[in-house]
């Protein structure tokens, strides 16, 4: 009985995402801008022509705004301490815009202040919440409904749940991804140090649950998602990704990572270097990235407004939906028949479910492109050429995949031929992309841009930017990565492809944690590993006959899942 209605409350709960989600997002509309000088979620930040002119919708002018921003107390105190002060004001526009000023002290920001289109004084930034202007809490609420947070979380939780076995970790695995939620909503109420710490706390949990599956430490048995049928997920996965792309269409929120790439897009069609003096640093990421957007920019040309980015929306649906079709095939290489069939479906379910997922796709970034990609390489493990080849890809888009290559290439389970090519691939892949696009000013420049700018930026969401006398933890984490980065090569000497997962992901975990940067959507990055290490449990089975190979996998009559034998 239990069963039956929990059945029924599942397709319930899907097809109401699917009908009441979009008109949620009829809140949210995008705002083209004249001259934009930073882009954030659902809002520009752009220049004032006047002083004196008051803008559409205002009752203030710029001259004014100054001035009620300058006489604050706060910033009366800031500038007897710091004169003279530069004074910059710009329009914030969204849904709801306002004044946002800006004030410098020898060319650093030390402070901002909101003014509303009345003329009176809403918010007033200093410290490091003056740096990053997504700390402020003015995103679009749909970003933060909770009606979108609930409905998600809930139908994420039925691929962890089991009634019968409510102490079984798999429970706790999921609740370890909603934590991230706690973080994300007190971001989003302006409250900087305590969603910074409590990001944390979830990231850590992951390392070490999955380094627990990835050594073999935990081979836990239990049923998959027995809340969730084969035909629920057959009929709810559907309406789920229905749901969750007219969100993502209604919501319109592109933020600066969908609309840089289709500029890198845009610039390679028009042949014009991709790197270059960009002031609000779009060209951060690597060739890959930019070329992913080129297909969609060709189906959706860019026309120099915020208001068209259609080319963005159509490229991170479609890598989502490859993440999704990806997840699909690797349940049915991980275990044989029908019970590879219903894995790929919760897999896929929980990718489709999980709150963080909607939100990169209603913002639509790129980071699903990762997942896409380290998805792809899992697929084709068994090719040291294809899953290097496609790891090569992820590195040359996003650089930290590349991360993961000693653990593809594996010299104990592909043997010294094996790890070769992988290598290889990998390497042809990278440098191609990397020397085919390299900009005038050769790869000092390329560095400067890229891998230089992220590790020697300055922002505030990680306890090592808040906090710069924790700079020796954060130098701990990066010698632990580096270490994890070179130990997963050799051990375990035998692992399953659930195993290679979970490594992966706690790999790509360990390599996030010392980052100076951090965001929300870089759980995207480790998500599919998470959900294969948590979800399906590692049964190693021994090759049968003496002359399976390093790399060579098997699928059992009993449907168990293949081994990476050691040479």
């Amino acid at each position: 009985m239990l069963v039956r209605l929990s059945k029924l409350t599942v397709l319930v709960l899907t097809a109401a995402m699917a009908l009441v989600i979009p008109s949620a997002a009829a809140a949210a509309v995008g705002v083209p801008a004249s001259k934009v000088l930073i882009l954030q979620q659902g809002s520009v930040l752009a220049e004032v022509q006047s002083a004196s002119t008051v803008p559409l919708g205002f009752g203030s002018s710029a001259r004014q705004a100054v001035s009620v921003a300058e006489h604050l107390p706060t910033m009366e105190a800031l500038h007897r301490r710091m004169h003279p002060l530069g004074v910059f004001p710009y329009v914030w526009r969204s849904l709801h815009p306002f004044w946002y000023i800006i004030f410098r002290y020898h060319g650093k920001i030390v402070a901002d202040v909101d003014v509303s289109p009345a003329g009176k004084a809403t918010g007033v930034w200093t410290g490091p919440e003056a740096l990053a202007p997504y700390t402020h809490g003015n995103q679009p609420g749909i970003l933060t409904s909770w009606l979108i947070l609930v409905a998600t979380s809930v139908l994420f939780m039925l691929a962890f749940l089991d009634p019968r076995r409510l102490r079984r970790l798999a429970l706790l695995d999921g609740l370890a991804v909603l934590a991230f939620l706690i973080s994300y909503l007190l971001l989003g109420a302006a409250h900087l140090e305590l969603a910074v710490w409590l990001a944390y706390p979830p990231l850590i949990y992951l390392l070490v649950r999955l380094l627990a599956v990835g050594v073999g430490r935990d081979r836990t048995a239990g049923g998959l998602a027995p809340l969730l049928s084969t035909r629920v997920l057959v009929i709810g996965l559907p309406l789920l990704l229905a749901g969750r792309i007219v969100l993502s269409l209604l919501g319109h929120v592109e933020i600066d990572v969908g609309y840089e790439s289709v500029i890198g897009a845009f610039r390679i069609l028009h042949h014009l270097p991709i790197y270059y003096n960009d002031p609000n640093h779009g060209d951060t990421y690597g060739p890959i990235t930019y070329l992913a957007y080129v297909p969609f920019e060709q189906v959706f040309p860019w026309t120099n407004s915020l208001s068209n980015l259609h080319a963005a929306d159509a490229a991170a649906i479609f890598f989502d939906l490859g993440t999704v079709a990806g997840l699909l095939l690797l349940g049915r290489q991980l275990r044989a028949g029908a019970e590879g069939r219903r894995l790929g479906l919760v897999l896929a379910w929980a990718w489709a479910a999980c709150p963080f997922t909607v939100i990169g796709l209603i913002v639509h970034t790129n980071d699903a492109l990762i997942s896409m990609l380290s998805v792809l390489a899992l697929l084709v493990i068994r090719s040291p050429l294809l899953s290097g080849g496609f790891l090569g890809l992820a590195a040359a888009a996003k650089f930290s995949p590349a991360g993961l290559l000693p653990l593809l290439a594996a010299p104990r389970q592909r043997g010294l031929r094996g790890a070769l090519v992988c290598v290889g691939a990998f390497s042809v892949v990278v440098a191609t992309a990397i020397f085919a696009w390299l900009p005038p000013g050769g790869l000092s420049y390329f560095w400067q841009r890229t891998i230089g700018f992220q590790i020697n930026r300055v922002d505030v969401f990680s306890p090592w930017a808040l906090h710069p006398s924790l700079h020796p933890i954060q130098t701990v984490l990066e010698v632990f990565a580096v270490l994890l980065v070179a130990t997963v090569a050799f051990i375990p000497r035998e692992r399953s492809l659930t195993q290679v997962c979970a490594l992966a992901g706690a790999v790509t975990i360990a390599i996030q944690l010392p980052a100076t940067h951090w965001y929300y959507y870089y759980i995207l990055w480790f998500l599919p590993f998470a959900l294969v290490g948590l979800l399906v449990r590692p049964v190693l089975t021994r090759p049968r006959t003496a002359d399976t190979g390093p790399g060579e996998s098997m699928v059992e009559t009993d449907a168990r899942e293949p081994v990476l034998a050691g040479v």
